[in-house]
């Protein structure tokens, strides 16, 4: 059985929700920036599009802040986040 993070007692309790910070911020517009992941967004489909979902997501420390700055990870597109506020 698992615990989630705010009962385990080897996981502070500062690890299992983090605020967003300038460094996070900072990191995430690296993100913003990246060629790879703009593509992503942009594109949807293809080897860059699945390299960023299945791999670079977990790895890349820029695109991590920039999952917890904008709410959505790297390689989502934008107008998917827009249409979900609208609708």
């Amino acid at each position: 059985m698992r615990l989630p993070p705010e009962k385990h007692p080897k996981i502070p309790q500062s690890m299992g929700a983090r605020s967003v910070n300038n460094l996070d911020r900072a990191l995430a517009a690296v993100c913003a920036k990246c060629p790879v992941c703009r593509h992503a967004r942009k594109t949807q489909e293809g080897p860059i599009f699945s390299f960023v979902k299945k791999v670079e997501g977990n790895l890349c420390p820029f695109c991590q802040a920039y999952e917890r700055v904008h709410g959505r990870k790297s390689y989502q597109s934008l107008s998917i986040r827009a249409s979900e506020r609208d609708g």
